[in-house]
């Protein structure tokens, strides 16, 4: 295969992670991090069966429908066969009650996709909203395939989308790693100013690779949507287990006035001024405008919602959405 960016997009030219120097891990993930995570997964879920408290099984949030089934054969009836399993065109064709069998597939397909633009490098507190963002799927893609389904991925860039189908091997989990971690490490103050990819052409490609009866588990701050984002989140959460992860920071939460922030985009710098009612208004509005799109399609589609802040460790927080205890002190990253 020639075309570099097919390639990219399939997993299969995903470049190596450039060398791993003592990087502070609150800002960029590295791949030991990353695996070192592996142990810890295992305290979370992703099964349909979900505790009481879980967000993924909350008043809102669509029951996970579990993994499919799987036509085997089509016989006569037996006594005791449930009669919802009766084929009605066979047996009236034959004019003998005929059912069919249906076995549960072995695996249920998981995508997790991953936003690590330039809106996501951003942090007040602990961690930048993309390291959040890469230890959170990190710990999701570790047990989705401890449990014994396959697992894929998309991660994201201002100008990059790299695709790795889901496979029930540790390849193609390595793979989603690596893929992570260049993505991250590619974020950094001076990286220049582009436009950044939509939301809604990523989720063309996760229609594209998850058509039907898949996990998929999106975790971004939902930067640059339009009318479109709104529509593929619906079909996408018809058609398959769609939950959605929104990373947000203490500082957009509860915006304080008077702060005068130096922002840059890589290239220019700005002095922002809080403390200007109409300036202090606008972010405002902007940070909660993303995540109040996010509950209204939780409103409307019935899709599980899972906050996260950057602010705190990424696991524990896992966990209190899926409605489990504390866990070790300390286990966190």
């Amino acid at each position: 295969m020639r075309d570099r960016a097919a390639r990219t997009r399939l997993g299969l030219d995903v470049p190596p992670p450039p060398a791993e120097a003592e990087a502070d891990p609150r800002v960029h993930v590295s791949l030991a991090g990353l695996r070192g995570l592996e142990g810890r997964a295992r305290a979370l879920s992703f099964l349909p069966r979900q505790p009481a408290r879980s967000a993924l099984n909350g008043r809102h949030g669509s029951r996970m429908r579990g993994r499919g089934l799987n036509f085997e054969e089509l016989r006569g009836y037996l006594p005791g066969d449930d009669i919802r399993a009766i084929d009605w065109k066979v047996t009236a064709r034959t004019g003998r009650p005929h059912v069919r069998v249906m076995t549960e597939e072995r695996d249920r397909p998981a995508l997790i996709v991953v936003d690590q633009r330039m809106s996501m490098f951003f942090g007040s507190r602990l961690n930048m909203k993309s390291v959040t963002a890469a230890e959170a799927a990190a710990l999701a893609a570790f047990r989705i395939l401890d449990q014994g389904d396959r697992v894929g991925g998309i991660v994201f860039g201002d100008e990059t989308i790299a695709e790795i189908r889901p496979q029930r091997s540790r390849a193609a989990l390595d793979r989603l790693l690596t893929a992570l971690v260049v993505a991250n490490g590619a974020l950094h103050a001076e990286a220049p100013a582009v436009a950044p990819v939509s939301l809604t052409r990523v989720l063309r490609a996760v229609a594209r690779i998850a058509p039907r009866n898949h996990l998929v588990i999106l975790i971004s701050d939902f930067d640059v949507i339009d009318d479109e984002t709104r529509r593929l989140v619906s079909t996408l959460s018809r058609r398959n287990d769609l939950v959605l992860g929104v990373v947000t920071d203490p500082l957009a939460e509860t915006l304080p006035e008077g702060l005068r922030l130096l922002v840059s985009d890589g290239e220019l710098q700005a002095e922002v001024d809080t403390g200007d009612r109409a300036t202090h208004r606008r972010l405002r509005d902007m940070a909660e405008g993303r995540l109040a799109e996010a509950l209204d399609w939780q409103r409307s589609f019935g899709v599980p919602l899972l906050p996260l802040s950057a602010g705190e460790e990424t696991l524990p927080q896992m966990r209190r959405l899926m409605g489990l205890g504390p866990g070790r002190a300390g286990g966190g990253r």
